[in-house]
């Protein structure tokens, strides 16, 4: 079970990697295998589905997002917490943004998926 001071932690670590453009440190928090959902995805790294699976196709899309938007900055509005998930309400370059993130029993982000207006 997901505590509050658990999501909370998770949240501001997160935040702070991203704004450090700190790629490594950002995939710190996922399972090798990890899965991400994005629509974000389709355009950037040009897969129809939006989908991608494991940290080496991950880390290219998102070092190509850094590419892309060099001032990327992320500002953390809320934090929710679920049984095995977390949600971040954030703002991001193109607006408010929220993201879920599934854990397993280490602690590890699982499935994240991000969600856009």
């Amino acid at each position: 079970m997901i505590t509050k001071d658990f999501a909370q932690h998770f949240a501001s670590e997160w935040i702070d990697a991203w704004n450090a453009h700190d790629l490594e440190r950002i995939l710190s928090h996922y399972t090798d295998d990890f899965t991400m959902s994005s629509p974000r995805i389709a355009d950037i790294a040009g897969e129809p589905s939006g989908i991608l699976r494991g940290k080496d196709a991950i880390r290219a899309y998102w070092k190509r997002a850094f590419e892309i938007a060099p001032n990327l900055h992320f500002d953390l509005i809320e934090t929710f917490v679920g049984a095995d998930s977390v949600v971040l309400h954030y703002h991001g370059v193109r607006g408010p943004a929220a993201e879920v993130f599934f854990f397993n029993g280490d602690g590890n982000v699982v499935r994240a998926s991000a969600n856009y207006q």
